[in-house]
């Protein structure tokens, strides 16, 4: 029976954190760039009460044993790096990435972050930057004057000045990819670090050789959170969380009744 406690107890703590990467995704559902996690579960170890294969005669063996498991854990909540929907914005800095890859952005401590959210802002030296204020990588600057914004799907970015017809490069837009982009550490704000299981990042044009997507203007990628199937993920998750909580209310019984022998 304390077995039964230990297991079910393992169950609600593993459903419990599956009801709160539920909630973050959720609670993201609207977040530019934002890419879903699933939590992901595995049996913790067994005691063998009766090891298969075990001899059960001169010439006979146990065919299948008698191992009880100790319950479950909570192993990983893997990213979901699938593509989320493109929304029109008319904005000539929103960029969207049609496939793989990321953003080059560098942090105010001077590394650099990664990220899928091509919301873009002009800072007041004309430096390309997100919402936060990181400078896009490689740095690109425009004059005070410029006009005609445009970002093609390669990620050449150029820009016309009042009463020239000649359009002017201001920059090329690199994008970084992952051989395993689950693997990432995530940073919060939508940005990303490299990590050992991500390997290390490799640099292309967009829509390039190198395997990265190409550019969209004037968009941004949504979430790729799902709302109807993470609500069927809730409910299963708190029917889990039930099913476990009945085993331990059942292992109290059977000690009350246990205890109640012992006393008459």
């Amino acid at each position: 029976m304390l077995r039964a406690l230990n297991a079910a107890a393992s169950g609600m703590s593993a459903q419990q954190a599956n009801v709160e990467n539920i909630a973050n995704n959720l609670a993201n559902a609207n977040t530019n760039g934002f890419k879903a996690r699933r939590a992901q579960f595995q049996d913790l170890m067994y005691q063998s009460m009766v090891q298969p294969g075990a001899a059960a005669g001169q010439q006979t063996t146990v065919p299948a044993g008698l191992q009880l498991g100790l319950g479950t854990r909570t192993a990983s909540n893997a990213i979901n790096f699938s593509m989320g929907s493109l929304s029109e914005t008319n904005n000539t800095l929103d960029v969207a990435i049609q496939g793989s890859g990321f953003f080059q952005v560098l942090m105010p401590n001077g590394e650099l972050a990664y990220t899928r959210n091509g919301s873009f802002q002009l800072d007041k030296n004309g430096n390309l930057v997100t919402s936060d204020g990181n400078p896009v990588q490689p740095q690109i600057t425009f004059p005070a004057q410029a006009q005609s914004i445009v970002i093609a799907t390669d990620g050449t970015v150029s820009y016309s000045m009042p009463g020239q017809t000649a359009t002017q490069q201001a920059g090329q837009i690199q994008l970084a990819n992952f051989q395993n982009p689950a693997g990432l550490n995530a940073l919060g704000d939508g940005l990303y670090q490299p990590t050992d299981a991500s390997g290390n990042p490799t640099l292309g044009v967009p829509g390039g050789p190198e395997g990265v997507g190409s550019l969209l203007q004037g968009y941004v990628e949504q979430s790729n959170v799902s709302v109807v199937t993470e609500f069927v993920n809730l409910i299963v998750a708190q029917r889990g969380y039930e099913a476990n909580s009945k085993v331990v209310q059942a292992a109290d019984q059977m000690y009350q009744d246990v205890n109640n022998l012992s006393r008459s």
